[in-house]
């Protein structure tokens, strides 16, 4: 497989970018697609890092590794935020109808206790 040495370059080399990508996501918590983004490139570097030490070239493994990671994880961090997003305006239109409902029930009892009186 490869030796120490490889693989801590590799460790060494995925620690660097994942710190650099997402030092530059310091300013508030992370959306779905940034934290996808993140994943993906750490994820990537890793593998490409052992993948690259195999062929005795564990950076630029790492480097191809996180690019690529990086891409696909913001991709499928797009679709779970899109997916976020819809669920937040369906629960949205959940409580504007539940309002609605209590509104009606609350007028019809109304018109039910004036019928009453007369």
């Amino acid at each position: 497989m490869f030796g120490r040495k490889e693989f801590f370059k590799a460790t060494a080399v995925s620690v660097t970018t994942a710190t650099i990508l997402l030092s530059g996501c310091a300013g508030g918590s992370l959306s779905t697609r940034e934290k996808g983004a993140g994943i993906g490139a750490v994820g990537g570097a890793a593998a490409g890092g052992i993948i690259g030490a195999a062929v005795r070239r564990p950076a630029a493994g790492a480097l191809i590794g996180g690019a690529l990671g990086l891409g696909a994880g913001a991709l499928i961090g797009d679709q779970l935020q899109g997916h976020e997003n819809t669920q937040a305006q369906q629960q949205q239109q959940i409580n504007r109808n539940q309002a609605d409902i209590e509104r009606n029930r609350q007028e019809i009892q109304r018109m039910q206790r004036q019928r009453a009186e007369y």
